[in-house]
């Protein structure tokens, strides 16, 4: 129950996130106060987060988004090369840059995601090995 409902509403579209650390952070928090109202636990009863995810054999939810992630990368590979979300996900913007450091973008975070789980492009299309 808590997966197709909470779980899904949390990670609603999450596949094409660029998510930084912080709101992994905020995201695993909201997640553990769900569990603990679930499980019937308070902050001061000082029970291990992990033993109340064994208990009700639930997945860490930035693995959960990672498999989204690598999901999506892999239908997206899968698309003709007209396709208009392949398009996006090899666009390139033109003109001059921020000073600042560039944010991440989607495609960034994919193939650092790959290249931790040692990946490669025909690995994220193939469904079974990138769960």
């Amino acid at each position: 129950m808590y997966c197709s409902c909470v779980q899904s509403s949390m990670l609603h579209r999450s596949e094409t996130w660029p998510i930084r650390k912080e709101n992994e952070v905020a995201l695993q928090r909201a997640e553990m106060r769900m569990v603990r109202w679930m499980c019937g636990v308070k902050l001061q009863d000082r029970i291990p987060s992990k033993g109340l995810k064994e208990r009700l054999r639930l997945d860490e939810i930035i693995l959960v988004l990672l498999q989204n992630r690598l999901r999506w990368y892999g239908h997206v590979l899968q698309k003709e090369v007209n396709d208009l979300v392949k398009k996006c996900m090899e666009y390139e913007v033109e003109g001059t840059k921020a000073r600042d450091r560039p944010k991440k973008t989607w495609r960034e975070i994919v193939e650092k995601d790959c290249q931790e789980r040692k990946l490669n492009k025909e690995d994220a299309m193939d469904d079974g090995r990138s769960r």
